[in-house]
């Protein structure tokens, strides 16, 4: 069944994350670019530039990011399918890969949450822990942002790509903004589950501990501005999460573009070798911290202050 939660998870993925992404980034915003990068041809321009329309489907602005984004869920779907088409009582193959993947992250995230709320969370952080590693990881294959449209200089070599035919999902900002979306309305979701509207609001705002008298409502009064701080906080955890992961291999690219200009026309190809290495390790930590932060996010708010204590001093 977790099989089949995670393929109709990468299904939403391939659905909602490209049209939020093209929402967050109107077509007047890439003309912006564009224009400015025109403007500045005639110095020489590093940086990878950002996400560009390459076509439109109806209302639909196509970039080359949303492009990466179906391929690499499209072949998470028809692997997922590949590995379970035939499923054994002993695993092997493609199976026992899979079935090692999700059961280990099962037991990873069942240690962090608990048991009961990884029973309803689990098909989301897995799936977004290997839909964001597997996009990390695609964003360095060769011609990745390094095939593409740009302008020559005088002896007509081209030196720099300012419209990629392909571009890394995560060093998109759009594409990392639209997946905290897709978590903030699912821990809406949770939360109001496991709390109520009013567990929710007391959750936030409620005194904590056991006072009597002025105290007791000295504490309200302190509870309440506090809870103002958590709703501005709350707010801004979309954000957070978005830059966070958007940053990290966005710079990386950067990094390793630069690597490549620094080792000139014949050792290009090999300077950047040791930062690949160091850049698949960013992208697994990346996509770890992200599920991670999600999940305690979730937890802190569908369970109370006791049993979370409680079920802290257990795994400690």
């Amino acid at each position: 069944m977790q099989f089949f939660r995670t393929i109709l998870l990468l299904l939403l993925a391939v659905l909602v994350l490209p049209s939020l992404a093209s929402a967050a980034a109107p077509e007047a915003a890439g003309h912006a670019v564009e224009a400015a990068v025109d403007g500045g041809h005639g110095g020489e321009h590093h940086g990878l530039p950002p996400a560009a329309t390459q076509f439109k489907i109806g209302p639909l602005l196509v970039t080359n990011s949303m492009i990466v984004t179906w391929i690499v869920a499209l072949f998470l779907i028809v692997f997922a399918r590949f590995a379970t088409r035939h499923m054994q009582a002993v695993p092997q193959g493609a199976q026992n890969f899979w079935e090692w993947l999700v059961e280990g992250l099962h037991s990873f995230l069942e240690g962090v949450v608990g048991a009961e709320l990884a029973k309803k969370t689990f098909w989301f952080f897995a799936t977004i822990f290997i839909f964001i590693l597997f996009t990390n990881w695609a964003g360095l294959f060769p011609g990745v942002g390094t095939i593409g449209w740009g302008h020559p200089d005088a002896s007509g070599a081209l030196h720099h790509i300012e419209k990629p035919l392909l571009r890394g999902v995560s060093a998109d900002l759009n594409m990392t903004l639209a997946m905290s979306m897709v978590f903030f309305v699912c821990w809406t979701f949770w939360a109001l589950q496991a709390n109520g509207p009013g567990g929710f609001l007391m959750h936030i705002f409620g005194p904590k501990g056991d006072t009597t008298g002025a105290l007791r409502v000295l504490m309200i009064v302190v509870f309440l501005a506090v809870g103002l701080l958590e709703v501005v906080s709350i707010v801004f955890r979309p954000v957070s999460l978005s830059f966070r992961l958007y940053g990290n291999i966005f710079a990386g690219e950067n990094m390793l573009e630069t690597m490549a200009m620094m080792g000139g026309k014949y050792f290009g190809w090999l300077l950047p070798l040791p930062f690949y290495a160091m850049e698949l390790l960013v992208g697994l930590v990346q996509a770890l911290v992200f599920m991670l932060l999600t999940a305690v996010f979730t937890l802190l708010i569908c369970t109370h202050d006791e049993e979370a204590h409680a079920h802290g001093k257990e795994h400690h």
